[in-house]
């Protein structure tokens, strides 16, 4: 327990500072005319891994705080689902002549806009799913 308490609090440290001494090597071997003093390497490297942490936290934090692929695509389907509800409501309503024909001109289009975006998001679907067949496993 002692042995893997100690291992999992300097894996941190330890990581970072062989991140650093990794970026400096390459910083160093770049092809260059001059290369740049040690203590510019060691800057350097500090810096970029520093950048690296924080796009690395703001992307887990973007990922922890937005929603899930199937809560957004369930929204989309509710959305596309009530727009062709409506355009075929105003199309009854104005046979009825409940509606003038702009509404239901409209509510058509909407529902018209709304089918061709729901036709492309399953072709995405298909053509990602078909590449992922093809992948060798």
């Amino acid at each position: 327990p002692g042995t893997a308490r100690t291992l999992e609090v300097l894996r941190w440290p330890v990581g970072l500072a062989l991140l650093v001494v990794t970026i400096a090597v390459l910083f160093d071997h770049a092809p260059r005319r001059r290369q740049p003093g040690l203590s510019w390497l060691a800057l350097g490297s500090g810096l970029t891994v520093s950048a690296m942490l924080a796009v690395t936290g703001l992307l887990a934090a973007y990922v922890r705080l937005s929603p899930a692929f199937g809560d957004v695509m369930a929204q989309v389907a509710a959305g596309m689902r009530d727009s062709l509800r409506a355009g075929e409501a105003a199309a009854i309503s104005g046979i009825q002549g409940k509606a003038s024909a702009q509404q239901v001109v409209e509510a058509v289009m909407s529902a018209e806009q709304s089918l061709q975006t729901a036709i492309a998001i399953r072709d995405k679907v298909v053509a990602a799913y078909l590449e992922i067949s093809r992948m060798a496993i």
